[in-house]
Protein backbone atom coordinates (compact mmCIF):
# COMPACT_ATOMS: atom_id res chain seq x y z
CA UNK A 1 0.00 0.00 0.00
CA UNK A 2 1.23 3.82 -0.66
CA UNK A 3 0.31 5.86 1.70
CA UNK A 4 -2.02 9.37 0.34
CA UNK A 5 -0.29 12.62 0.52
CA UNK A 6 -2.32 13.47 2.94
CA UNK A 7 -1.45 10.81 5.21
CA UNK A 8 2.41 11.00 4.47
CA UNK A 9 1.88 14.67 5.55
CA UNK A 10 0.34 14.09 9.04
CA UNK A 11 2.50 11.51 9.58
CA UNK A 12 5.89 13.17 8.77
CA UNK A 13 4.46 15.85 10.78
CA UNK A 14 4.05 13.97 13.37
CA UNK A 15 7.74 12.75 13.49
CA UNK A 16 9.36 15.77 12.86
CA UNK A 17 7.05 17.68 15.50
CA UNK A 18 7.69 15.29 18.28
CA UNK A 19 11.47 15.36 17.39
CA UNK A 20 11.82 19.13 17.94
CA UNK A 21 9.45 18.98 20.76
CA UNK A 22 11.54 17.10 22.80
CA UNK A 23 14.73 18.81 21.83
CA UNK A 24 13.11 21.87 23.14
CA UNK A 25 13.88 20.31 26.34
CA UNK A 26 17.51 20.84 25.58
CA UNK A 27 17.64 24.58 27.24
CA UNK A 28 16.48 22.63 30.95
CA UNK A 29 18.84 20.31 30.39
CA UNK A 30 21.96 22.37 31.71
CA UNK A 31 23.49 19.38 34.11
CA UNK A 32 24.01 15.93 34.10
CA UNK A 33 21.36 15.32 37.27
CA UNK A 34 19.01 17.27 35.40
CA UNK A 35 19.57 14.84 32.26
CA UNK A 36 18.38 12.13 34.83
CA UNK A 37 16.37 13.69 36.94
CA UNK A 38 14.64 16.82 35.55
CA UNK A 39 15.74 18.46 38.59
CA UNK A 40 13.53 16.86 40.17
CA UNK A 41 10.74 19.55 39.76
CA UNK A 42 7.86 18.12 37.21
CA UNK A 43 4.21 17.36 39.05
CA UNK A 44 2.74 14.41 39.49
CA UNK A 45 0.33 14.12 36.40
CA UNK A 46 2.84 14.39 33.94
CA UNK A 47 4.82 11.65 35.31
CA UNK A 48 1.94 10.24 35.71
CA UNK A 49 0.99 10.38 32.27
CA UNK A 50 4.36 9.54 31.06
CA UNK A 51 4.46 6.25 32.87
CA UNK A 52 1.07 5.15 31.83
CA UNK A 53 2.59 6.13 27.88
CA UNK A 54 5.41 3.88 29.02
CA UNK A 55 3.00 0.95 29.75
CA UNK A 56 1.00 1.35 26.85
CA UNK A 57 3.89 0.02 24.03
CA UNK A 58 3.31 -0.95 20.98
CA UNK A 59 2.69 -4.52 21.94
CA UNK A 60 -0.09 -3.51 24.04
CA UNK A 61 -1.38 -1.17 21.09
CA UNK A 62 -1.48 -4.14 18.74
CA UNK A 63 -0.99 -6.99 20.94
CA UNK A 64 -4.26 -6.94 22.71
CA UNK A 65 -6.82 -6.13 19.82
CA UNK A 66 -5.13 -9.36 18.31
CA UNK A 67 -5.93 -11.77 21.66
CA UNK A 68 -9.57 -10.54 21.72
CA UNK A 69 -9.87 -10.89 18.29
CA UNK A 70 -8.70 -14.27 18.14
CA UNK A 71 -10.12 -15.74 21.40
CA UNK A 72 -11.11 -13.26 24.37
CA UNK A 73 -10.52 -10.89 27.24
CA UNK A 74 -7.99 -13.60 29.09
CA UNK A 75 -5.59 -11.11 29.01
CA UNK A 76 -7.17 -8.04 30.51
CA UNK A 77 -6.60 -9.87 33.56
CA UNK A 78 -3.18 -8.95 33.29
CA UNK A 79 -4.67 -5.17 34.18
CA UNK A 80 -6.39 -6.06 37.07
CA UNK A 81 -4.03 -6.84 39.25
CA UNK A 82 -2.24 -3.14 38.80
CA UNK A 83 -4.43 -1.65 41.92
CA UNK A 84 -2.89 -4.16 44.48
CA UNK A 85 1.09 -3.54 42.78
CA UNK A 86 0.17 0.32 42.79
CA UNK A 87 -0.34 0.00 46.60
CA UNK A 88 2.82 -1.99 47.19
CA UNK A 89 4.45 0.65 45.30
CA UNK A 90 3.09 3.27 47.12
CA UNK A 91 3.59 1.53 50.43
CA UNK A 92 6.90 0.81 50.30
CA UNK A 93 8.99 1.31 46.51
CA UNK A 94 7.96 4.83 46.27
CA UNK A 95 9.16 5.60 49.61
CA UNK A 96 12.28 3.35 49.96
CA UNK A 97 13.78 5.50 46.43
CA UNK A 98 12.49 8.93 47.80
CA UNK A 99 14.43 8.26 51.03
CA UNK A 100 17.25 7.11 49.59
CA UNK A 101 17.33 10.47 47.06
CA UNK A 102 17.96 7.40 44.40
CA UNK A 103 17.93 7.52 41.03
CA UNK A 104 19.35 4.02 39.93
CA UNK A 105 17.04 1.46 40.67
CA UNK A 106 20.24 -1.14 41.40
CA UNK A 107 22.75 1.37 43.83
CA UNK A 108 21.03 -0.14 47.05
CA UNK A 109 21.44 -3.31 45.91
CA UNK A 110 25.32 -2.97 46.24
CA UNK A 111 25.16 -1.62 49.73
CA UNK A 112 22.76 -4.50 50.52
CA UNK A 113 24.70 -7.70 49.11
CA UNK A 114 28.06 -6.74 47.96
CA UNK A 115 29.24 -5.33 44.03
CA UNK A 116 28.03 -8.61 42.79
CA UNK A 117 24.40 -7.91 43.51
CA UNK A 118 24.61 -4.28 41.98
CA UNK A 119 26.10 -5.67 38.76
CA UNK A 120 24.46 -8.45 38.13
CA UNK A 121 21.10 -6.44 38.28
CA UNK A 122 22.25 -3.92 35.57
CA UNK A 123 24.01 -6.23 33.23
CA UNK A 124 20.41 -8.13 33.54
CA UNK A 125 18.56 -4.68 32.69
CA UNK A 126 21.07 -3.57 30.07
CA UNK A 127 20.58 -6.93 28.35
CA UNK A 128 17.34 -6.64 28.47
CA UNK A 129 16.44 -3.61 27.18
CA UNK A 130 18.62 -3.13 24.63
CA UNK A 131 17.15 -6.19 22.61
CA UNK A 132 13.84 -4.95 23.68
CA UNK A 133 14.73 -1.98 21.98
CA UNK A 134 15.21 -3.75 18.98
CA UNK A 135 12.33 -5.74 19.25
CA UNK A 136 9.69 -3.03 19.93
CA UNK A 137 11.10 -1.46 16.84
CA UNK A 138 10.82 -4.54 14.75
CA UNK A 139 7.09 -5.65 16.05
CA UNK A 140 6.22 -1.32 15.30
CA UNK A 141 8.01 -2.09 11.81
CA UNK A 142 6.21 -5.09 10.48
CA UNK A 143 3.19 -3.40 11.62
CA UNK A 144 3.95 -0.27 9.50
CA UNK A 145 5.20 -2.03 6.77
CA UNK A 146 1.97 -2.84 5.13
CA UNK A 147 0.64 0.39 6.07
CA UNK A 148 3.09 2.34 4.24
CA UNK A 149 5.28 -0.16 1.80
CA UNK A 150 8.31 0.99 3.18
CA UNK A 151 10.92 -1.27 4.24
CA UNK A 152 11.16 -2.22 7.85
CA UNK A 153 14.75 -1.94 7.73
CA UNK A 154 13.85 1.92 6.93
CA UNK A 155 11.20 2.11 9.42
CA UNK A 156 13.65 0.61 12.05
CA UNK A 157 16.14 2.86 11.01
CA UNK A 158 14.27 6.25 10.68
CA UNK A 159 12.25 5.96 13.95
CA UNK A 160 15.44 4.60 16.10
CA UNK A 161 16.83 7.64 15.09
CA UNK A 162 13.77 9.65 15.91
CA UNK A 163 14.04 8.91 19.26
CA UNK A 164 17.63 9.04 19.88
CA UNK A 165 17.76 12.49 18.94
CA UNK A 166 15.33 14.07 21.28
CA UNK A 167 16.58 11.45 24.24
CA UNK A 168 19.98 12.68 23.32
CA UNK A 169 18.97 16.39 23.58
CA UNK A 170 16.28 16.56 26.15
CA UNK A 171 17.10 13.80 28.35
CA UNK A 172 14.49 12.41 30.87
CA UNK A 173 12.58 16.13 30.76
CA UNK A 174 12.08 15.19 27.16
CA UNK A 175 11.25 11.72 27.69
CA UNK A 176 8.86 12.29 30.27
CA UNK A 177 6.32 15.16 27.58
CA UNK A 178 7.09 13.30 24.90
CA UNK A 179 5.40 10.06 26.62
CA UNK A 180 3.08 12.48 27.57
CA UNK A 181 2.01 14.07 23.91
CA UNK A 182 1.94 10.48 22.91
CA UNK A 183 -0.07 9.19 25.29
CA UNK A 184 -2.93 11.22 24.50
CA UNK A 185 -1.76 10.39 20.40
CA UNK A 186 -2.34 6.96 21.38
CA UNK A 187 -5.68 7.18 23.41
CA UNK A 188 -7.17 9.46 20.72
CA UNK A 189 -6.33 6.73 18.21
CA UNK A 190 -8.14 4.08 20.22
CA UNK A 191 -11.34 6.17 20.40
CA UNK A 192 -10.96 7.51 16.48
CA UNK A 193 -10.80 3.21 15.54
CA UNK A 194 -13.71 2.56 17.64
CA UNK A 195 -16.47 5.18 16.48
CA UNK A 196 -15.82 4.20 13.05
CA UNK A 197 -15.64 0.81 13.43
CA UNK A 198 -19.19 1.10 15.40
CA UNK A 199 -20.39 3.57 12.76
CA UNK A 200 -19.22 1.22 9.90
CA UNK A 201 -21.43 -1.79 11.23
CA UNK A 202 -24.55 -2.69 8.56
CA UNK A 203 -26.90 -2.82 11.11
CA UNK A 204 -25.16 -0.24 13.47
CA UNK A 205 -23.21 -0.25 16.84
CA UNK A 206 -25.15 -2.77 18.82
CA UNK A 207 -24.48 -5.41 16.22
CA UNK A 208 -20.69 -5.53 17.87
CA UNK A 209 -22.52 -6.70 21.28
CA UNK A 210 -24.83 -9.43 19.30
CA UNK A 211 -22.15 -10.88 16.99
CA UNK A 212 -19.40 -10.85 19.99
CA UNK A 213 -22.28 -12.88 22.68
CA UNK A 214 -23.42 -15.22 20.13
CA UNK A 215 -19.69 -16.65 19.94
CA UNK A 216 -20.06 -19.60 21.60
CA UNK A 217 -16.40 -21.11 20.97
CA UNK A 218 -14.73 -18.05 22.49
CA UNK A 219 -16.80 -16.62 24.68
CA UNK A 220 -15.49 -12.57 23.14
CA UNK A 221 -16.01 -11.26 26.77
CA UNK A 222 -14.57 -13.93 28.78
CA UNK A 223 -12.08 -13.02 31.41
CA UNK A 224 -10.68 -17.16 31.28
CA UNK A 225 -11.61 -19.80 33.38
CA UNK A 226 -12.15 -19.87 37.07
CA UNK A 227 -11.42 -23.45 37.79
CA UNK A 228 -7.91 -24.31 40.17
CA UNK A 229 -5.74 -26.39 37.45
CA UNK A 230 -2.43 -24.28 36.79
CA UNK A 231 -1.59 -25.76 33.35
CA UNK A 232 -3.86 -23.34 31.18
CA UNK A 233 -4.39 -19.36 31.24
CA UNK A 234 -6.77 -19.44 33.87
CA UNK A 235 -8.20 -16.46 35.12
CA UNK A 236 -6.29 -16.99 38.72
CA UNK A 237 -2.53 -17.90 37.14
CA UNK A 238 -2.72 -14.29 34.90
CA UNK A 239 -4.02 -12.38 37.95
CA UNK A 240 -1.02 -13.86 39.93
CA UNK A 241 0.97 -13.08 36.66
CA UNK A 242 -0.06 -9.69 36.37
CA UNK A 243 0.71 -9.00 39.78
CA UNK A 244 4.46 -10.21 40.02
CA UNK A 245 4.62 -8.36 36.50
CA UNK A 246 3.53 -4.89 37.54
CA UNK A 247 5.68 -5.37 40.98
CA UNK A 248 8.34 -6.29 39.01
CA UNK A 249 7.78 -2.82 36.73
CA UNK A 250 6.98 -0.50 39.93
CA UNK A 251 10.27 -1.80 41.85
CA UNK A 252 12.97 -2.99 39.94
CA UNK A 253 12.58 -1.64 36.78
CA UNK A 254 14.88 1.74 35.91
CA UNK A 255 12.64 3.04 33.55
CA UNK A 256 10.04 3.42 36.06
CA UNK A 257 11.89 3.72 39.16
CA UNK A 258 13.81 6.82 37.43
CA UNK A 259 10.68 8.39 37.31
CA UNK A 260 9.80 8.63 40.78
CA UNK A 261 12.82 10.92 41.38
CA UNK A 262 11.70 13.56 38.64
CA UNK A 263 9.08 14.09 40.79
CA UNK A 264 8.60 17.10 42.70
CA UNK A 265 7.64 15.03 46.25
CA UNK A 266 7.12 11.46 47.36
CA UNK A 267 3.46 12.74 47.45
CA UNK A 268 3.49 13.31 43.39
CA UNK A 269 5.93 10.32 42.77
CA UNK A 270 2.81 8.22 44.63
CA UNK A 271 0.21 10.77 42.44
CA UNK A 272 1.82 9.23 39.34
CA UNK A 273 1.85 5.65 40.11
CA UNK A 274 -1.91 5.91 40.65
CA UNK A 275 -2.50 8.22 37.62
CA UNK A 276 -0.50 5.95 35.43
CA UNK A 277 -2.73 2.69 36.72
CA UNK A 278 -6.24 4.24 36.67
CA UNK A 279 -5.22 5.81 33.17
CA UNK A 280 -4.22 2.56 31.97
CA UNK A 281 -6.96 0.15 33.15
CA UNK A 282 -10.03 1.30 30.86
CA UNK A 283 -7.32 2.05 28.24
CA UNK A 284 -6.30 -1.13 27.90
CA UNK A 285 -9.54 -2.42 28.13
CA UNK A 286 -10.50 -0.22 25.21
CA UNK A 287 -7.93 -1.96 22.93
CA UNK A 288 -9.13 -4.97 23.99
CA UNK A 289 -12.64 -3.95 22.53
CA UNK A 290 -11.33 -2.65 19.79
CA UNK A 291 -10.45 -6.49 18.73
CA UNK A 292 -13.73 -7.78 19.97
CA UNK A 293 -15.49 -4.86 17.47
CA UNK A 294 -13.17 -5.69 14.84
CA UNK A 295 -14.17 -9.60 15.17
CA UNK A 296 -17.79 -8.43 15.22
CA UNK A 297 -16.87 -6.14 11.94
CA UNK A 298 -15.28 -8.89 10.20
CA UNK A 299 -18.35 -11.28 10.82
CA UNK A 300 -20.41 -8.88 9.74
CA UNK A 301 -18.33 -8.35 6.30
CA UNK A 302 -16.26 -11.74 5.72
CA UNK A 303 -16.05 -10.31 1.85
CA UNK A 304 -13.12 -7.67 3.32
CA UNK A 305 -11.77 -10.34 5.14
CA UNK A 306 -8.03 -11.75 2.68
CA UNK A 307 -7.16 -15.28 3.06
CA UNK A 308 -4.71 -16.26 6.09
CA UNK A 309 -6.17 -13.96 8.20
CA UNK A 310 -4.46 -13.65 12.08
CA UNK A 311 -6.00 -11.78 14.49
CA UNK A 312 -2.56 -9.80 15.01
CA UNK A 313 -3.22 -8.14 11.75
CA UNK A 314 -6.57 -7.24 12.45
CA UNK A 315 -6.04 -3.75 13.49
CA UNK A 316 -3.25 -2.87 10.98
CA UNK A 317 -5.21 -3.99 7.88
CA UNK A 318 -8.50 -1.80 8.87
CA UNK A 319 -6.80 0.78 9.73
CA UNK A 320 -5.46 0.72 5.97
CA UNK A 321 -8.48 -0.38 4.00
CA UNK A 322 -10.92 1.55 6.06
CA UNK A 323 -10.37 4.51 7.29
CA UNK A 324 -10.53 7.77 5.50
CA UNK A 325 -7.39 9.97 4.38
CA UNK A 326 -5.70 11.59 7.13
CA UNK A 327 -7.21 9.34 9.70
CA UNK A 328 -4.79 6.71 8.57
CA UNK A 329 -1.63 8.82 9.25
CA UNK A 330 -3.50 9.43 12.82
CA UNK A 331 -3.14 5.70 13.42
CA UNK A 332 -0.03 5.15 11.85
CA UNK A 333 1.33 8.08 14.26
CA UNK A 334 -0.41 6.49 17.42
CA UNK A 335 1.54 3.27 16.62
CA UNK A 336 4.57 5.04 16.35
CA UNK A 337 3.83 7.02 19.68
CA UNK A 338 3.57 3.30 21.34
CA UNK A 339 6.88 2.28 20.21
CA UNK A 340 8.63 5.33 20.94
CA UNK A 341 7.28 6.19 24.14
CA UNK A 342 9.05 2.13 25.36
CA UNK A 343 12.13 2.94 23.38
CA UNK A 344 13.12 6.80 25.24
CA UNK A 345 12.22 5.57 28.30
CA UNK A 346 14.78 2.44 27.61
CA UNK A 347 17.26 4.70 26.03
CA UNK A 348 17.42 7.69 29.45
CA UNK A 349 17.50 4.68 31.59
CA UNK A 350 20.20 2.47 30.41
CA UNK A 351 22.19 6.14 29.79
CA UNK A 352 22.01 6.79 33.57
CA UNK A 353 23.12 3.48 34.70
CA UNK A 354 26.10 3.43 32.85
CA UNK A 355 26.61 6.95 33.85
CA UNK A 356 25.61 6.58 37.76
CA UNK A 357 26.81 2.68 38.32
CA UNK A 358 29.20 1.40 35.36
CA UNK A 359 31.42 4.22 34.37
CA UNK A 360 32.99 4.93 37.96
CA UNK A 361 33.73 1.52 38.45
CA UNK A 362 36.52 1.89 35.76
CA UNK A 363 37.74 5.21 36.81
CA UNK A 364 41.26 5.56 37.63
CA UNK A 365 42.17 7.31 41.42
CA UNK A 366 42.67 10.44 39.84
CA UNK A 367 41.17 13.26 41.42
CA UNK A 368 39.26 15.35 38.89
CA UNK A 369 37.16 19.07 39.73
CA UNK A 370 33.51 19.32 39.78
CA UNK A 371 33.54 20.99 36.39
CA UNK A 372 35.83 18.28 35.00
CA UNK A 373 33.28 15.49 36.45
CA UNK A 374 30.08 17.05 35.04
CA UNK A 375 32.08 17.03 31.49
CA UNK A 376 33.14 13.89 32.03
CA UNK A 377 29.96 12.39 33.08
CA UNK A 378 28.03 14.75 30.39
CA UNK A 379 29.91 12.98 27.63
CA UNK A 380 28.66 9.29 29.12
CA UNK A 381 25.59 10.17 29.10
CA UNK A 382 25.48 11.19 25.73
CA UNK A 383 27.48 8.51 24.05
CA UNK A 384 25.36 5.97 26.34
CA UNK A 385 22.35 7.60 24.59
CA UNK A 386 23.32 7.03 21.55
CA UNK A 387 25.46 3.86 22.15
CA UNK A 388 22.69 1.65 23.12
CA UNK A 389 20.29 3.39 20.49
CA UNK A 390 22.26 1.99 17.55
CA UNK A 391 22.98 -1.30 19.26
CA UNK A 392 18.93 -1.39 19.66
CA UNK A 393 18.62 -0.64 16.21
CA UNK A 394 21.58 -3.13 14.87
CA UNK A 395 19.10 -5.95 17.15
CA UNK A 396 15.78 -4.59 15.52
CA UNK A 397 17.27 -5.54 12.23
CA UNK A 398 19.41 -8.08 12.61
CA UNK A 399 15.94 -10.15 14.06
CA UNK A 400 13.93 -9.05 11.22
CA UNK A 401 12.55 -12.06 9.69
CA UNK A 402 13.43 -14.13 12.08
CA UNK A 403 10.32 -14.65 14.46
CA UNK A 404 11.94 -17.67 16.77
CA UNK A 405 14.56 -15.55 17.56
CA UNK A 406 12.63 -13.44 18.82
CA UNK A 407 10.57 -15.52 20.97
CA UNK A 408 13.53 -17.44 22.42
CA UNK A 409 14.92 -14.17 23.22
CA UNK A 410 12.07 -13.26 25.64
CA UNK A 411 12.11 -16.24 27.28
CA UNK A 412 15.81 -15.40 27.99
CA UNK A 413 14.43 -12.00 29.20
CA UNK A 414 12.42 -13.46 31.39
CA UNK A 415 15.05 -15.80 32.96
CA UNK A 416 17.24 -12.66 33.71
CA UNK A 417 14.16 -10.43 35.08
CA UNK A 418 12.29 -13.47 37.43
CA UNK A 419 16.30 -13.14 39.09
CA UNK A 420 16.14 -9.27 39.21
CA UNK A 421 12.91 -9.04 41.48
CA UNK A 422 13.30 -11.97 43.96
CA UNK A 423 17.01 -10.44 44.60
CA UNK A 424 15.20 -7.23 45.13
CA UNK A 425 12.77 -8.54 47.19
CA UNK A 426 15.24 -10.57 49.33
CA UNK A 427 16.81 -7.11 50.17
CA UNK A 428 13.66 -5.56 51.08
CA UNK A 429 12.73 -7.92 53.12
CA UNK A 430 14.73 -10.73 54.75
CA UNK A 431 17.60 -8.66 56.99
CA UNK A 432 19.35 -11.02 58.28
CA UNK A 433 19.99 -12.39 54.55
CA UNK A 434 24.08 -11.53 53.68
CA UNK A 435 25.42 -11.17 50.16
CA UNK A 436 26.83 -14.57 50.27
CA UNK A 437 23.53 -16.19 51.26
CA UNK A 438 21.87 -13.76 48.86
CA UNK A 439 24.33 -15.12 45.91
CA UNK A 440 23.69 -18.68 46.42
CA UNK A 441 19.86 -17.83 46.30
CA UNK A 442 19.87 -16.45 42.97
CA UNK A 443 22.11 -19.17 41.44
CA UNK A 444 20.13 -22.36 42.20
CA UNK A 445 16.82 -19.84 41.87
CA UNK A 446 18.20 -18.56 38.27
CA UNK A 447 18.66 -22.73 37.58
CA UNK A 448 15.20 -23.01 38.80
CA UNK A 449 13.89 -20.41 36.49
CA UNK A 450 15.98 -21.74 33.20
CA UNK A 451 14.79 -25.39 34.13
CA UNK A 452 11.07 -24.30 33.96
CA UNK A 453 11.17 -22.15 31.09
CA UNK A 454 13.48 -24.46 28.72
CA UNK A 455 12.35 -27.95 29.76
CA UNK A 456 9.26 -27.63 27.85
CA UNK A 457 11.01 -27.48 25.02
CA UNK A 458 13.90 -29.61 25.21
CA UNK A 459 11.85 -32.76 26.90
CA UNK A 460 8.13 -31.88 25.71
CA UNK A 461 5.67 -34.60 26.75
CA UNK A 462 8.13 -35.99 29.38
CA UNK A 463 7.99 -36.06 33.29
CA UNK A 464 10.96 -34.12 33.51
CA UNK A 465 9.09 -31.09 31.64
CA UNK A 466 7.47 -28.15 33.94
CA UNK A 467 3.82 -29.21 33.85
CA UNK A 468 2.51 -25.85 34.49
CA UNK A 469 1.28 -22.50 32.55
CA UNK A 470 4.83 -20.59 31.60
CA UNK A 471 3.60 -17.71 32.95
CA UNK A 472 3.82 -18.94 36.75
CA UNK A 473 7.49 -18.97 35.92
CA UNK A 474 8.13 -15.44 37.19
CA UNK A 475 6.06 -16.42 40.48
CA UNK A 476 7.19 -19.54 40.90
CA UNK A 477 11.07 -18.61 40.46
CA UNK A 478 10.71 -15.06 42.42
CA UNK A 479 9.28 -16.90 45.13
CA UNK A 480 11.61 -19.66 45.15
CA UNK A 481 15.01 -17.45 45.69
CA UNK A 482 13.46 -15.48 48.60
CA UNK A 483 12.72 -18.80 50.38
CA UNK A 484 16.20 -19.89 49.17
CA UNK A 485 17.69 -16.79 50.37
CA UNK A 486 16.01 -16.63 53.80
CA UNK A 487 16.53 -20.75 53.81
CA UNK A 488 20.29 -20.85 53.56
CA UNK A 489 20.41 -17.56 55.69
CA UNK A 490 19.21 -19.27 58.53
CA UNK A 491 20.96 -22.50 58.24
CA UNK A 492 24.16 -20.76 58.14
CA UNK A 493 22.98 -18.53 61.55
CA UNK A 494 21.54 -22.31 63.07
CA UNK A 495 25.49 -23.80 61.98
CA UNK A 496 26.75 -20.50 63.53
CA UNK A 497 24.89 -21.04 67.07
CA UNK A 498 26.28 -24.81 67.13
CA UNK A 499 29.71 -23.95 66.69
CA UNK A 500 29.71 -21.02 69.41
CA UNK A 501 27.89 -23.60 71.68
CA UNK A 502 29.57 -23.62 75.35
CA UNK A 503 30.54 -27.24 76.55
CA UNK A 504 28.30 -28.36 79.32
CA UNK A 505 30.52 -31.57 80.32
Amino acid sequence: MNLHWIDQVVLCSYLIGIVIFGCYFSRHNTTTRKFMDAGGRLAGWVVGLSIFGTYLSSISFLGNPGASFDRNWNPFVFSLSLPLAAWIACQWFVPFYRKNNQVSAYSHLGIRFGKWAKNYAILCFLLTQTVRIGAVLLLVAMAVHPLTGIGIPLIILVLGIAVILYTFFGGIEAVIWTDVVQSIVLTIGILVAIVFIAIGMPNGPKQIFEIALQDPENLKFSLGSFSNTLSEPTFWVILVFGLFINLQNFGIDQTYVQRYATAVDEKAAKKSVWLACWLYLPVSALLFFVGTCLYAYYQARPDLVPADFQGDQAFAHYISTQLPVGLVGLLIAAILAAAMSSVDSSLNSCATLICIDVWPQFQSGEILGPDQIEQRDKRVLILSTVGIGLLGIGVGVFLNGTQSVLDAWWKLAGILSGGMLGLFILGLIARDVRGRHALAGVCVGVMFIIWMTLSPIFFADSWFAFPWHANLIIVLGTVAIIVLGVGISFLFSQANRIDIQPDDR
